[in-house]
């Protein structure tokens, strides 16, 4: 017995499976009436728990388990109504069923053959409005959607593998969006289907409903010798009831329906989209509230009614505008600072072909009082600030970074581009300040979700008056400018290598000619320009700073007579500095965490190595590159759970390979060789990383 394994991994298995085999026990059991009014007002809190998750949920296929949903809806709903036929036709004049009374007075009133003829109207008309509005209209657009979806997926993955194809994407990247577009196919394929279950739904209902009024006029005229007004008024008041509360879950269920088909092309939850679409033009409402008044205006109409209503689409209209007016002075702003920063009319032709600018940064119109001189140029100080830290940091001379509006840009947007093409872009929200869990919490605050565009942690926006709040409870608050600095911070970091050019590299070499003129001629004599930067963007692609110029030139021209070679020149550099590069990553005690590799699996690295243009790669199977892919961020996250920065450390031989062989996966893996680790650095080692 010790043996047996549990069936059922979790509660949430465990409760589905008896729901549905509950379900069909209704089909079959009968139920008493107390149980049958808590599941009749399950059933309506299902149709509307279900309605409501559509109405909140952005995309169509958010909800993915919709289709099964509506399945076990409608057989619930088919048992709830056989088990209350089974207790009407069997007990009649005594049947208690709360819910079924309740629907029927509420609807039929006090009874009489004037109740239920209107009782049966309002169910004829529900019935209708269902079958021929709501359910058919939803079943012809998801058999569009479908046949749509379906001839579109080949496009959609090749479109896919095209972008992975040109470096555009990563893999994982890549099988995330293939598996979208497999899982969209799957939906709509799906919801054709389903939508045929809400149709037989409402046949079924009104099948059910026939078989209740007639065998229960039968039941209580031949069996129960009841005079026929009393039958009549018992079973149908009692139909009526129970045909009504069974179509209005269904009624519930077939609008969620026609809500996911109809919004195949939204990304935004229903009421985002409305709100959006309906506030685009202030002069709908007034010419809606205009006709509105003037229909008041004339005889017979309900001035009381229309009027009212007339001057509240009017006011409507006026606030609308009153938000498009503000715009638009925050759109001449910008095309002020714009004509600012444009050339001359005669020299219209030349910037036409005037080089890209090495850094700019693009604003969206909301965010320009960032860098208007007089509302404090708040992001104008942090990004000149930038430009120093990056040269001490690094060692980069960071070009002048070009600060432009753009007005194809979201007015709470902003992009980093560097020489036109982009290379971040975010939103933020001008007056509210993002507020970050780091670790230090002690009470949690409510605020919008968002993630932070530097680091991509989870954040919270909050407005003004709960920044106090916030920092009490020991998050990190940060305003707007420095957001935007932080991420610019980063991207600069992590783009070092792109930013650093031929011009920037001569700009360096300038800056040292007057106090090193022999390591400045010497080095220039024996390398070009280009070779020379080369090396220091090998360097700044793995977050070595290249302010120490000379010892990397000089290293260079140590090893000139023996090698050409950037990237066995770029290691010779590397191990001069060190004692720099290991300070960057041991700790206070100047200890170096470090994982080894298994030397079997350094020689068959070894073995797939292969020269390129771009350098050398290795150039061995994917399945091989999956399972060290894997192993590596096994042991990485072990060694993260021990609270330490892991390292990998190897011989200088194999260092080059295991970079290439990550970077693209694992882009800021620090890897390490031995002759770069200094006599004052002590090295323990964590584990081994073995396939």
């Amino acid at each position: 017995m010790a043996d047996i394994k549990p069936v059922f991994k979790n509660s949430q298995d465990f409760f589905v499976a008896v729901a549905a085999v509950v379900v069909i026990l209704m089909l079959i059991v009968p139920l008493p009436t107390f149980l049958l009014d808590v599941l009749m007002a399950c059933n309506v809190l299902l149709a509307l728990l279900v309605l409501l998750i559509v109405l909140y949920t952005p995309k169509a296929t958010d909800f993915s388990s919709f289709p099964t949903v509506l399945l076990v809806s409608t057989v619930f709903g088919l048992g709830i109504n056989v088990s209350s036929t089974r207790l009407i036709l069997s007990q009649g004049t005594k049947f208690d069923g709360k819910m079924v009374r309740a629907f029927s007075s509420f609807v039929v009133g006090s009874g009489g053959t004037e109740g239920v003829l209107i009782g049966f109207v309002i169910f004829i008309i529900l019935i209708a409005v269902q079958t021929f509005v709501i359910t058919k209209g939803a079943t012809r657009v998801a058999e569009v959607a479908a046949r749509f979806t379906l001839d579109a997926m080949p496009m959609k993955q090749a479109a896919v593998e095209a972008e992975y194809n040109s470096g555009a994407i990563t893999e994982e990247e890549a099988r995330k969006r293939k598996l979208d577009v497999q899982r969209e196919a799957g939906f709509y394929g799906a919801m054709d289907g389903a939508t045929k279950f809400v149709s037989g739904n409402v046949k079924v209902g009104i099948f059910i409903t026939v078989i209740n009024l007639v065998v229960g006029l039968i039941f209580g005229m031949v069996l129960r010798q009841e005079p026929f007004q009393t039958a009549l008024t018992t079973y149908a008041s009692l139909t009526i009831g129970d045909g009504l509360l069974s179509q209005l879950p269904s009624l519930l269920v077939s609008f969620a329906t026609g809500i996911v088909v109809t919004r195949s092309a939204s990304v935004e939850t229903f009421g985002t989209d409305v709100k959006k679409q309906f506030s685009q033009n202030a002069w709908v409402f007034y010419v809606g509230g205009g006709t509105l008044i003037v229909i008041g205006l004339l005889p017979g109409f309900p001035w009381y009614v229309l009027i009212p209503m007339g001057a509240a689409l009017l006011y409507l209209g006026y606030r609308l505008q009153s938000i498009e007016t503000a715009r638009e002075r925050e759109r001449s702003l910008a095309d002020k600072i714009k004509q600012k920063t444009q050339p001359a009319p005669g020299s219209v032709d030349a910037g036409a072909v005037a080089p890209l600018d090495p850094l700019s940064l693009e604003l969206g119109f909301a965010l320009i009082p960032l860098v208007d001189k007089e509302k404090g140029a708040e992001l104008l100080e942090r990004v000149t600030r930038i430009r120093r830290e990056s040269a001490l940091d690094l060692g980069l001379v960071v070009p002048r970074i070009r600060i432009i509006d753009n007005m194809r840009l979201e007015p709470n947007e902003y992009c980093f581009k560097i020489k036109g093409v982009e290379v971040g872009r975010s939103k933020i929200r001008m007056g509210w300040y993002m507020c970050m869990n780091t670790g230090a919490v002690v009470e949690e605050i409510r605020g919008e979700p968002t993630v932070d565009p530097a680091f991509g942690l989870p954040a919270l926006w909050i407005p003004e008056e709960g920044r106090e709040k916030a920092e009490r409870a020991g998050y990190a608050v940060v305003d707007s400018p420095t957001i935007i600095a932080t991420h610019l911070t980063e991207i600069i970091k992590s783009h070092a290598s792109e930013i650093l050019g031929r011009q920037e590299v001569q700009t360096m070499i300038d800056s040292l000619k007057k106090d090193y003129p022999a390591v400045i001629e010497e080095s220039t004599k024996l390398f070009s320009l280009g070779e020379i930067q080369k090396v220091l963007q090998g360097l700044l692609r793995e977050q070595v700073s290249v302010r120490n110029l000379v010892v990397i030139l000089e290293t260079m021209s140590d090893f000139a007579p023996i090698t050409k070679n950037i990237e066995l020149l770029t290691e010779k550099v590397r191990q001069a500095l060190g004692r720099q590069i290991c300070l960057q990553y041991a700790d206070e005690n100047h200890v170096l965490h470090i994982l080894t590799v298994n030397p079997q699996l350094l020689q068959k690295m070894a073995e797939n190595k292969a020269a390129t243009v771009n350098g050398t790669v290795v150039a061995w199977e994917p399945a091989s590159q999956r399972s060290w892919i894997t192993a590596v961020n096994a042991a990485f996250a072990a060694v993260r759970e021990k609270g330490y920065m892991p390292v990998i450390l190897t011989s200088e031989e194999y260092r080059l390979l295991i970079k290439v062989s990550t970077e693209r996966e694992m882009p800021d893996l620090v890897v390490l060789s031995v002759q770069e680790i200094t006599n004052d650095i002590r090295v323990e080692s964590l584990g081994e990383i073995n396939v």
